[in-house]
């Protein structure tokens, strides 16, 4: 079997939920048995968001290969219980950068560079680069942005030329759309998702299905007026409407036969689904016994898209121990004093510190780092949040006065996080990044490896700073354990102490690998702790 392409747009606004969609769409046709991988077009022309505030951009998800990707391929991740690599997140920085390199190395042969066919052709060879690849059965292609943006033009264009190269048996275009209800006029209007369509039609793409974002379900009368201005038939036309868990949306759509659908218009011949563990999950998502509140304490949490991996990991975890999650934000650059500070987090079953860069709110961490301490509490630090743990230690159990990271205090007497030497010596911003999958060694009879059952573990790291191994010694004596380290002893991954129900902290990013169907140990076990009363 040829490998089948899917292309996926939004119109109308952003933010409608393509992500999810694809996602959904993936998982619904790995089920079959098939081979599945999805990928995502971001239009903006960084060559990836690492640099990139996460106000203007969210989270930023990394793969096992240190790729810094766009959040929806967390999402993608997570769907298919499947490990992605750099390949599946392309830029218009990307492009062109690969583009203007071959043009100086002369691979152009002294023609004149433009958009089409040579930007287009670069589009085309890196989504069918990963079919080449690993030999997959479908390749899944979001395309960032909605329909009309100037920076979407070029990858419109070269998925309409693939429909050419290939043959409509092989591709397949799914359009997300909003049909919005307005209450005034009581009824869904149908006009933003014609004008989207009309809008992809004069680019040379007539969608195949459309996936119709509203917060109820359309009517037949509708779903007909759609399909006739739309040019779709009238069970091409999906509903995409609003659920509670966003792991229900597979079931909706299948449902609604969108799989079955999508097999016939690429041929695809396949057993019958397996969703059994994924329907149970979701039963088990809506009808929990317990609640646990967690209090997520950070310094971006007017755009909480900026900790989405860690929004679902934390879910994933309250889903497996049967309680259903509430969460308080903290803003970390807000806080005042050591009282409000305790008011604020005296009803919170558990608190996390999550990662972040620059000085901004740090301050505010240590203190509810301390608290955390103080009052049994259990804890979870991640990143940043392991190094706040490391330098309130160090301030407040070790005497070492004025103790910080020098990221924050490049005079500090006592810079127990600091860049490690070989790592002083580069420029380029992003370059002193240690990115991607390391291995962890866990040590016997600690907290550590009681949560993960293992002596080695594998976790993914997006930080630049590490714990100073000067301070080791002084540290370690004072009762801070570092179990998990680098297999060669010379970077802390873990530092956890005894005499508490559960605080313990991580460098890497334990939440890029939980999934819905097997959580991170370290979450499931910190909302386990965070479920017994203290």
């Amino acid at each position: 079997m040829n490998t089948k392409y899917i292309f996926i747009t939004g119109g109308v606004v952003s933010s409608l939920g393509k992500g999810v969609a694809t996602s959904s769409i993936g998982l619904l046709l790995k089920s079959y048995g098939l081979k599945v991988t999805l990928q995502k077009i971001d239009p903006y022309i960084n060559v990836d968001p690492g640099t990139m505030n996460p106000y203007q951009h969210g989270e930023v998800f990394v793969t096992t290969d240190g790729a810094e990707c766009d959040l929806d391929l967390g999402h993608y991740e997570r769907f298919l219980n499947e490990a992605l690599t750099r390949d599946s997140n392309i830029t218009t920085g990307q492009i062109y950068y690969s583009v203007i390199e071959k043009e100086r190395r002369g691979e152009y042969l002294g023609k004149t560079v433009q958009v089409v066919p040579h930007i287009t052709d670069e589009i085309k060879s890196k989504i069918m680069k990963l079919a080449n690849t690993d030999s997959f059965d479908v390749v899944i292609t979001e395309i960032g942005g909605t329909v009309g943006d100037i920076e979407g033009q070029p990858f419109l264009e070269a998925v309409r030329q693939m429909r050419l190269d290939l043959g409509k048996q092989d591709t397949l275009y799914i359009h997300l759309t909003l049909v919005p209800f307005i209450k005034a006029a009581r009824e869904f209007k149908t006009k933003p998702t014609q004008h989207s369509v009309r809008e992809l039609r004069a680019i040379g793409i007539q969608p195949d299905i459309l996936l119709c974002r509203s917060d109820s379900w359309l009517t037949g009368d509708e779903r007909k007026k759609i399909s006739l201005f739309c040019n779709v038939p009238v069970e091409a036309v999906i509903d995409a409407i609003d659920v509670e868990c966003i792991y229900e949306i597979p079931l909706i759509l299948h449902q609604q036969n969108l799989d079955k659908m999508i097999l016939s218009y690429l041929g695809i011949e396949a057993k019958e689904p397996d969703l059994e563990e994924w329907r149970l999950f979701v039963e088990n998502a809506k009808s929990p016994t317990k609640t646990v509140e967690i209090a997520i304490c950070g310094k971006y949490i007017e755009l909480r898209d900026a900790y989405k991996s860690i929004m679902e990991a934390l879910y994933h975890a309250a889903v497996a121990n049967d309680a259903r999650l509430k969460l308080k934000w903290i803003d970390t650059d807000r806080i005042e004093d050591d009282i409000k500070l305790g008011n604020t987090l005296a009803y919170a079953d558990g608190i996390l510190v999550p990662g972040g860069f620059g000085m901004r709110g740090v301050e505010g961490k240590i203190k509810i780092v301390k608290y955390a301490r103080e009052m049994k509490k259990p804890f979870l630090g991640i990143c940043l949040g392991m190094q706040c743990q490391v330098i309130e230690y160090a301030r407040n159990i070790c005497g070492m006065q004025g103790a910080n990271s020098t990221e924050f205090d490049d005079s500090t007497a006592y810079p127990v996080i600091d860049l490690l030497p070989g790592q002083k010596r580069i420029k380029n911003k992003g370059g002193t990044m240690r990115l991607g999958d390391w291995p962890c060694r866990l040590e016997t009879k600690t907290l550590a490896q009681r949560i993960y059952r293992k002596d080695l573990i594998h976790e993914r790291h997006r930080h630049r700073y590490e714990v100073n191994p000067k301070y080791i010694k002084a540290l370690t004596k004072k009762g801070l354990i570092f179990s998990g380290t680098s297999p060669n002893g010379k970077l802390m991954e873990i530092a956890e102490i005894t005499d508490h129900p559960f605080f313990i902290g991580t460098q890497f990013h334990p939440e890029f690998t939980s999934r819905p169907l097997a959580p991170n140990p370290i979450f499931y076990q910190f909302i386990k702790k965070s479920l017994k009363k203290i």
